[in-house]
């Protein structure tokens, strides 16, 4: 059975802002609304659904490589 770390996040968001809000795109499949903080590696991961929101520009915007 694979490692769950080494598994991609189901969906990754760009983004321009360091503070972003997710509920996990509404409807039946949504969750409460959260509202996170990119850390210094330039992401952050919600809790609820995995989604991943990237700075565009930081170190781990692909875009930028």
């Amino acid at each position: 059975m694979p490692n769950a770390a080494i598994l991609p996040p189901p969906e990754t968001i760009v983004t321009d802002q360091a503070r972003v809000s997710c509920d996990g795109g509404g409807g039946a499949l949504g969750h409460p609304r959260v509202f996170l903080t990119m850390n210094a590696e330039g992401f952050v991961e919600c809790g609820y659904c995995d989604r991943r929101f990237v700075l565009k520009g930081g170190p781990q915007d692909k875009a930028q490589r």
